[in-house]
């Protein structure tokens, strides 16, 4: 693959702050400085801790070193101006490469950057002097000072007076909201690997259902080894060896970190939305029972610094089978998904979509006696509510919840009439904005059975409580895909199947 597209990314940044600039401001030169992450270390020792880019250094350098500067500007020159890109890497240091892998030299690291111009770290504040004073009639442009974002070294705090943090974040959060060609294969590649290793997850679990000794013993082909147990020998009986086992098919295909801590929900923990400690036993393992879990796996995977977002659900035990309950829940869900995939598409509003998600659910609970009543009356009590909280979904790029300022706008105030008017449908939603090209989103919708979002409405003349008692065992359903907003519709990035015919076969270990 070609170097990251950085010079292409800062263009399309300077022409979004001249725009967001006052009239008397645009013709100014506008100067962008950035600091990169640090090393950061857990708490007061010398132990590293995962390091990770900041999303909006790496979009405008590709670089992802940690102690790197960035000085960004337009150089109007005598004749022609020209963009300017100057990067400040850490030099190498001999005591330091005793323990950790040395940064490239200069010769490699024009090779790597997509830039005008590389020093070291060390240049940053004389370089950083000489374009300040070379254009007199600017405007610095730094992020907001906050905990959020990488701070400057004290050696350059005076040359950054005055300067200003009003525009670059919003400008930033606008123009990485559509992403390029580079950055949807990046998109692409992280989901078509966390797919393989959500089907890998789902098949071990199918192999733990066809092979009966196996899931009494917990050893392969029920006879006991003094040794440890190989890959292939392997079975799933928790939640964390769920986890252990995605991760570890995310690594074998380069994909070195987690766009965040998964989640391996097994039974009523789904219900709790961003559960993460992953650390129960499936109900069918290593005793065998006739009931069945269902395993809630919402994974995400990062692959140059982009992210995936998944989420799919399987039955556990059982035989690889839904209960007639479970499959109830999740063919509704299903139908919730398939249905605003099929309406996103460019100029479609958030909102529309999430509306109809609510929609296409109280219509199915209606049908499963769950809900009671009609139909426009229940679904306006905004009970519908307390079994899917959460937004229909996110935008999604280098940052799993990508540019919040930009796709949950302050003042919403391109919503379609249609919308319902109840606060509640709309009250965790991180994405309100009219669809455009070349966004990616995820379409996740849900239906929970949390005993924490149910207690307000237990008194619901809405709610049959008998009924709803049988399905509480469920827990929940999120189905979550990836998905490209193209010119006439919609294109899903998440190949892992989600048909119930499918799943169960897989679960099943029949296929």
């Amino acid at each position: 693959m070609s170097r990251y597209p950085a010079s292409k990314h800062f263009e399309k940044l300077y022409w979004k702050l001249k725009d967001l600039a006052p009239h008397a401001d645009q013709n100014k030169s506008h100067i962008i400085v950035l600091s990169g992450e640090r090393t950061g270390y857990r708490n007061d020792t010398d132990r590293e801790l995962i390091f990770r880019q900041e999303s909006n250094f790496f979009w405008l350098s590709g670089c992802d070193l940690p102690g790197s500067h960035l000085v960004l500007y337009y150089d109007f020159g005598r004749t022609s101006g020209s963009f300017k890109q100057h990067l400040f890497i850490p030099e190498e240091d001999p005591l330091e490469v005793l323990w950790s892998p040395a940064p490239p030299n200069m010769e490699e690291a024009r090779k790597m950057y997509d830039v005008t111009e590389i020093s070291f770290s060390k240049d940053f504040q004389s370089v950083l002097t000489d374009v300040l004073k070379n254009h007199p009639q600017h405007i610095l442009h730094v992020l907001p000072s906050s905990s959020l974002y990488p701070s400057h070294p004290d050696t350059v705090a005076t040359c950054l007076q005055p300067s200003t943090d009003q525009y670059l974040l919003t400008a930033l959060h606008q123009v990485r909201l559509i992403k390029d060609e580079y950055e949807i294969s990046l998109i692409r590649k992280a989901n078509e690997i966390s797919s393989r290793a959500h089907e890998v997850v789902i098949r071990l679990l199918g192999q733990g259902v066809r092979d009966l000794e196996i899931r009494s013993n917990g050893v392969p082909n029920g006879k006991k080894v003094n040794r440890p147990l190989m890959p292939h020998e392997w079975r799933i009986h928790h939640e964390a060896e769920a986890e252990a086992v995605f991760v570890a098919s995310c690594r074998r295909e380069g994909s070195i970190h987690q766009a965040y801590l998964p989640i391996v929900a097994a039974s009523t923990r789904a219900s709790t939305l961003h559960y993460c400690c992953n650390d129960k036993q499936f109900s069918w393992g290593p005793d065998i029972h006739s009931d069945a879990d269902l395993e809630h796996d919402h994974q995400e995977v990062r692959m140059e610094n982009y992210a995936s977002d998944i989420t799919r659900v399987t039955p556990v035990g059982n035989g690889g089978k839904f209960s007639p309950e479970a499959r109830a829940i999740y063919a509704t869900v299903l139908k919730m998904q398939l249905a605003c995939i099929e309406a996103a598409k460019p100029g479609v509003h958030w909102d529309h979509l999430h509306l109809k998600s609510h929609e296409i659910l109280v219509e199915e609970l209606i049908k499963l006696g769950i809900l009671v009543g009609d139909y426009k009356t229940v679904l306006e009590s905004g009970v519908s509510a307390a079994f899917y909280p959460h937004g229909l979904g996110h935008s999604l790029g280098m940052d799993v919840h990508d540019c919040p300022s930009a796709s949950k706008p302050t003042e919403n105030k391109t919503i379609p009439a249609s919308s319902s008017q109840n606060p509640e449908f709309y009250r965790y939603l991180r994405l309100r904005l009219p669809l455009a090209e070349n966004m990616v989103v995820t379409i996740e919708p849900g239906c929970y059975f949390s005993p924490h979002q149910l207690a307000p409405v237990r008194n619901s003349p809405y709610i049959n409580q008998q009924v709803l008692s049988r399905y509480e065992y469920v827990g929940g359903v999120r189905i979550e895909d990836v998905v490209l907003i193209t010119a006439n519709g919609c294109e899903v990035l998440t190949p892992v199947g989600k048909d119930i015919e499918w799943l169960e076969a897989v679960a099943s270990g029949s296929i």
